[in-house]
């Protein structure tokens, strides 16, 4: 069961690479493609920086998980904002040029969901992690009280067991690192399940996207209520 599951994972991330492959661009640094979901702007942000799975590829903007945090935030009564900043095809290098565009404003949490297109490309792994710790260092340097989230993503098994393993212990050693919290799989529960997913077999549908909203929220709430005052007593809506 565990080797079907990841062959079938395999197949899922494979057709990712080529659809993100086919749509990939290369915004300019000081234009990058990003969506405001809230409309105050004067609200500190909430920043996803991410890949098509962040933008919502195939989905309408309000069925992508950014957007259904938003909701979240707001039947919370929470003051955050939140910026999609994703990009169908996006790599660890190409996040690390738009995000000094990207933190010329408020900003109160990162989440980073880099390094699959990367691992899909079999791009060099320290190079990536490079990138990564670059984007967090220059956030931490422009907004130095920002909590960073990181989205861990799982290797395609046909790349071998070190490929694998190197790639994979890439995102939690840089959440220690950075003393950043850890979202161990950004699509779990979604990730090889064909009704989660489009017909392309490779981007969720939005009842997957939903899922990923929890997985992200489980992560992220508890981030939104400290930084809002509010601690984890607090009754915060589902």
């Amino acid at each position: 069961m565990i080797i079907m599951a990841r062959k079938i994972l395999f197949c899922v991330l494979a057709a990712l690479a080529l659809a993100c492959g086919r749509d990939e661009r290369q915004p300019d640094a000081r234009e990058p493609a990003l969506e405001v979901t809230a409309t105050d702007t004067s609200k500190p942000a909430v920043l996803f920086l991410g890949t098509s799975l962040t933008a919502g590829m195939g989905l309408s903007s309000d069925e992508a998980y950014p957007a259904l945090i938003q909701s979240k935030i707001d039947s919370a009564g929470l003051g955050f904002r939140v910026v999609n900043a994703g990009v169908s095809g996006e790599t660890s290098a190409g996040g690390l040029r738009r995000i000094d565009w990207l933190l010329r404003q408020p900003l109160a949490v990162l989440v980073l969901e880099l390094g699959a297109n990367d691992m899909l490309r079999g791009q060099d792994i320290p190079a990536m992690r490079t990138n990564l710790q670059e984007i967090i260092d220059r956030t931490r340097a422009a907004h130095p009280d920002a909590a960073i989230v990181i989205a861990g993503m799982r290797a395609a098994p046909n790349l071998g067991e070190a490929y694998v393993g190197e790639f994979e212990a890439v995102f939690p050693e840089l959440a220690e690192a950075n003393g950043a919290t850890l979202i161990p799989f950004l699509l779990e529960g979604v990730a090889g399940v064909p009704e989660l997913n489009q017909p392309d077999g490779n981007h969720p549908t939005a009842e997957g996207q939903a899922i990923v909203a929890e997985n992200v929220w489980t992560v992220l709430g508890s981030i939104l209520r400290e930084l809002d005052g509010r601690g984890e007593s607090d009754s915060v809506p589902d």
